[in-house]
């Protein structure tokens, strides 16, 4: 949202809204002349000083300033419908979906773009060191965002070039179930004219499914071996489990290497994540020199597997956003791969619908860690429990034999680790609420 407002601002509209509590990115917007609420009431909704107010999926209708925005009659567009308006605008429009991987992506591919001085406008979920936030506003016929499925969002966005990484399971308070998921991705992919572009993972169970009888152009990508348009071929590891790679392109007579790629975030995910963006920018002319200089400093978002810092006891402090299983299973296996004493994952499950959902598969992939800490399930939008609780996660991680302890508190977790961890140990705080000041905390 804090990037809309960012772009109306610059285009010349006056913009208010509200926020629960006043952060970098609000103190931002309020330097650049939006006008902000840090109680969300009705009184702040005037008629008079609104023509058109803009909402996102995370308002419920008996929101208050909503429920009065409905009663005065006053248009309404959702957040989607106004990035889809904005899209138009845009010869390049490109669009990264996906269950997981979209906000490390759209910044892979961002990066590209900048190094290529292409100029892009990006609206990203994460904060992007290169253009330190969420947002850039830029002079040029290329707009880079993410795009997300929760409750169909993806489907109000109009892209010329899309990519889809993977699609899983996810958001089981909105999708029925992975057919309805694939679903809307099939008609996510129907918004690509005749003349754009999906670039498509070749792992995704069953593809060709969704992408048959497309008008678009389709390219895929995949490791070696998988005859996918675009490979990672002669994969290396650093210790650091960072992955250097080359990136091959299939021609009619043969596969061409295009550069090498030698990354600067770890894990295998990224490594498909970084082929994904360079099958993007290869398509849209940026060299492969800048395609391998960009990812060489790329800097990960903020809150995927970032370094935080190392405790005066030499305990390494990293944070990850990883809220689903498969996100967890790939950044422990990175974890694992790194040179650490114990690895010890401090996981706060984000919503009581998902944890339900994937309750077996949140403790089998938890149960990669050496020790696992469990938090009480970050509630997010939810206020039903469903009877679920971070005890139940335990119980599945027990079985499987890793130690793991639940805790009612912050402060009852940070007293662990400082008595339990030793030196060369590796402590990750995982999730989508706020456990990352678990990891802040202990560095103080």
């Amino acid at each position: 949202m804090s990037g809309l407002a960012e772009i109306l601002m610059k285009e010349g509209f006056q913009v208010s809204g509200s926020d629960m509590r006043v952060s970098d990115l609000t103190k931002l917007l309020e330097s650049e002349g939006a006008r902000i609420h840090y109680q969300q009431v009705a009184d702040n909704i005037k008629k008079e000083e609104i023509d058109l107010v803009v909402f996102t999926a995370a308002i419920h209708e008996d929101h208050p300033e909503l429920k009065k925005v409905r009663d005065l009659g006053i248009p309404c567009l959702t957040r989607a419908d106004l990035l889809g308006q904005i899209m138009l605008h845009y010869k390049n429009a490109i669009a990264i979906a996906g269950t997981h991987g979209k906000t490390t992506t759209t910044s892979m591919v961002s990066s590209m773009l900048l190094e290529a001085d292409m100029d892009p406008t990006i609206t990203v979920g994460g904060i992007l060191e290169s253009i330190h936030g969420n947002f850039r506003l830029g002079d040029s016929d290329n707009f880079v965002m993410e795009a997300c499925e929760y409750t169909n969002s993806f489907l109000s966005f109009n892209p010329t070039i899309a990519a889809v990484l993977n699609v899983e399971e996810d958001h089981l308070d909105f999708f029925k179930d992975i057919n309805d998921i694939r679903h809307s991705f099939r008609l996510f992919m129907e918004k690509l004219p005749a003349h754009g572009l999906l670039v498509i993972n070749q792992e995704i169970d069953r593809y060709q499914e969704l992408t048959e009888g497309l008008a678009c152009r389709i390219l895929t990508f995949g490791m070696e071996g998988s005859g996918a348009d675009y490979t990672a071929c002669s994969l290396t590891w650093g210790d650091n489990a960072c992955g250097s790679f080359t990136v091959c392109k299939k021609t009619e007579e043969g596969y061409q290497e295009l550069t090498r790629i030698h990354m600067d975030v770890p894990g295998i995910h990224n490594v498909k994540n970084a082929l994904a963006a360079c099958a993007i920018a290869d398509e849209m002319g940026v060299s492969p020199a800048v395609m391998a200089g960009a990812m060489e400093h790329f800097g990960n978002a903020k809150r995927r597997f970032e370094y935080k810092g190392t405790t005066e006891g030499g305990v390494k402090i990293v944070d990850d956003y990883a809220h689903h299983p498969q996100e967890i299973s790939a950044t422990l296996n990175t974890a694992g791969q790194m040179k650490a004493g114990k690895v010890w994952c401090v996981f706060q499950s984000h919503t009581y619908t998902r944890t339900k959902a994937l309750l077996e598969d949140f403790s089998k992939s938890l149960s990669a860690a050496d020790e696992v800490l469990l938090a009480p399930i970050y509630a997010a939008r939810e206020t039903d429990t469903l009877g679920v609780s971070h005890h139940d996660i335990a119980r599945g991680i027990e079985a499987l034999g890793t130690p793991v302890k639940c805790f009612d508190s912050f402060a009852e977790i940070e007293d662990f680790i400082r008595a339990n961890c030793k030196d060369g140990d590796l402590v990750i705080t995982m999730g989508a609420g706020d456990i990352y000041l678990v990891g802040e905390d202990l560095l103080k």
